[in-house]
């Protein structure tokens, strides 16, 4: 058995905030015709909301592009991806919720042309970032090929959510990261150590330089690196291949580590104090594992 899927990782700098979506379709039409294979493409995070000058007009500049999920720019993007006929993960978006808050949402467009999902960041870049954080982890999934879930950028720093979407089914967590500091070397180890303890791919791409730090990559769900970018603008192909999440579910990372088959039924819940919670054996098995 095999499920393929060719993705394309677009590694490339910040489209101008406010510019017509015309130019970002020509990016994405130009992609399509040159990989025309790929049935998934992946965009950084603000891919469409390139900003500059001090911080404090930057983040008023991110509030003011801002729109709802049903605006015009969804539903240009929606099109796009319908004439198309891929998957696209346009980055994430200023999104201006329906409570009036200010989101980074990530957004997965069908074949069909819909709007399939959307994620608003949990854990924003503490202070530098204002928007609100999210409430829910997001899983989406793509047909004939497997369940997606959503972490962006700074988000592959906290494990819980990488297990949580692992949890929820997913065998690919797709990371958009607008990177642009000197911490990116550790966050190729935390996407790799994600993949390793939740036996997912993680696909991470970055914006390039000279805006972002680039290296953006695809790690496989033993955490090995599949393929990376350096910093320049480029655009990444793969082909994942999701029963190898099937296969080191079943057998184990090296042969040997099975994390998700760890408790039997005679096993008692262990308390989580930090979370004034518990593990409960009985749920521990990933959905539709």
């Amino acid at each position: 058995m095999s499920r393929p899927l060719s993705i394309a990782l677009a590694q490339a700098a910040p489209r101008r905030a406010g510019e017509p979506i015309a130019a970002f379709a020509r990016e994405v039409e130009e992609l399509a015709r040159s990989f025309p294979g790929v049935r998934l493409a992946v965009f950084p995070e603000f891919h469409l909301h390139g900003t500059s000058g001090p911080a404090s007009e930057r983040a008023a500049e991110l509030e003011a592009s801002a729109e709802p999920l049903d605006g015009p720019r969804s539903k240009a993007l929606a099109e796009l991806a319908g004439d198309l006929g891929i998957w696209l993960v346009p980055g994430s978006v200023c999104e201006r919720g329906p409570d009036g808050a200010f989101y980074n949402t990530a957004l997965a467009f069908s074949p069909e042309g819909r709007l399939a999902a959307w994620y608003r960041k949990i854990f924003p870049w503490r202070p530098y970032e204002s928007h609100r954080p999210g409430d829910r982890f997001v899983v989406f999934d793509v047909p004939e090929a497997g369940r997606f879930g959503f972490a962006i950028c700074y988000d592959i720093w906290f494990p819980e959510v990488a297990r949580h979407l692992a949890w929820l089914g997913a065998e690919v967590i797709v990371n958009p990261a607008m990177t642009t500091t000197c911490d990116r070397p550790q966050e190729l180890v935390l996407a790799r150590a994600a993949a390793i303890a939740n036996q997912v791919y993680v696909v991470g791409v970055n914006t390039a330089a000279p805006v972002g730090t680039g290296h953006s990559l695809v790690a496989d769900p033993e955490g090995r690196v599949r393929t990376e970018a350096g910093e320049a603008a480029t655009v990444l192909t793969d082909v994942l291949d999701l029963d190898d999440v099937t296969r080191v579910r079943r057998y184990g990372t090296s042969g040997l580590n099975r994390v998700w088959d760890q408790f039997t039924e005679a096993d008692q819940p262990i308390g989580l104090p930090l979370y004034q919670g518990r593990i409960d054996p009985s749920r521990w098995t990933p959905a539709g594992g």
